[in-house]
């Protein structure tokens, strides 16, 4: 199984992004799910987190502001992100909790770069 984000870039101040996490391979679903962000020089901290019952919970610092979200079907997941600011600027990790015949497995995707100017 792989984890293949996408969606980042360079946004000014204020603007959005929608971060994609896409699952691929056979034999799996995908337990519970969630965003990391790695700013340089800081430690990773977890972003937003999506249990398989669907309660979702943020740090403090992206409440109202980013909504994690996945769609079951295409096993994707989500990060919407709006009114960005600059302490935004990270590299961000979607990661996941899959089973695959029995076995649960804790996997993370390659990162994708967001960067917001002031």
């Amino acid at each position: 199984v792989q984890l293949q984000a996408s969606g980042g870039g360079l946004v000014q101040a204020g603007g959005s992004l929608r971060l994609s996490c896409a699952a691929s391979g056979s034999g799996f679903r995908i337990n519970d799910v969630g965003w990391h962000r790695q700013a340089p020089g800081k430690p990773r901290e977890l972003v937003a987190a999506m249990v398989s019952g669907g309660t979702t919970n943020y740090v403090d610092s992206v409440k109202g502001r980013f909504t994690i979200s996945r769609d079951n079907a295409k096993n994707t997941v989500y990060l919407q992100m709006n009114s960005l600011k600059p302490e935004d600027t990270a590299v961000y990790y979607c990661a996941a909790e899959i089973i695959r015949w029995g076995t649960s497995g804790y996997y993370w995707g390659q990162g994708t770069q967001v960067t917001v100017s002031s």
